[in-house]
């Protein structure tokens, strides 16, 4: 599945992979990615569950094409954010490490579901390990490759801390907090 299929959604009636994969999202922000069923994610499209399976004929291919379309927004968005800001070295770092910070709610729940289905079937995180060939890239082309790697670590930690929902941070300390970060990754 490409970026343009997933981010870019045509007008009108969105498609019956995009319902499906929108209702799966529901459903294991809901219950967790070990309690989705195929059943629950069908009724939640509007499709059949024939129609679900000629989409995604099993549970696993599902869940991989959910990870892969979050991967493909994460990128996308990150891609956006590297134009606004010139599409340079020094832009594309920024970007990177603003999209980092910035993560929606829904996602992180989406996220926070899928866990356990990454922690008993580590292929589902292919697509993010792909992805990590050009955050390294992007790393590593920074004026300063060592401070750029500890400003995205820190995020990621950051990141991680509010995923499993205990940051100790309030909403004024994590701002200031990602403002040092960003200073510290344009030195």
């Amino acid at each position: 599945m490409t970026v343009s299929e997933t981010v870019k959604r045509p007008r009108g009636r969105p498609s019956s992979k995009a319902q499906i994969l929108d209702a799966a999202a529901a459903v294991v922000a809901e219950v967790g990615a070990n309690h989705l069923t195929l059943e629950a994610v069908a009724e939640r499209a509007g499709v059949s569950k024939g129609g679900l399976l000629y989409n995604y004929a099993t549970k696993d291919a599902l869940l991989q094409a959910m990870v892969e379309r979050f991967v493909d927004e994460c990128v996308s968005r990150r891609e956006a954010l590297a134009a606004e800001l010139g599409g340079d070295k020094r832009g594309e770092l920024r970007a990177l490490l603003l999209a980092r910070c910035k993560g929606e709610e829904g996602a992180r729940k989406m996220a926070h579901g899928m866990l356990a289905a990454v922690a008993e079937n580590p292929r589902l995180l292919d697509p993010a390990r792909e992805a990590q060939a050009d955050v390294t890239r992007i790393l590593r082309n920074a004026d300063n490759p060592v401070d750029a790697a500890v400003a995205w670590l820190a995020l990621e930690g950051l990141a991680f801390l509010d995923l499993l929902d205990v940051c100790p941070f309030n909403a004024e300390e994590r701002e200031r907090i990602v403002d040092r970060v960003m200073a510290i990754a344009d030195s």
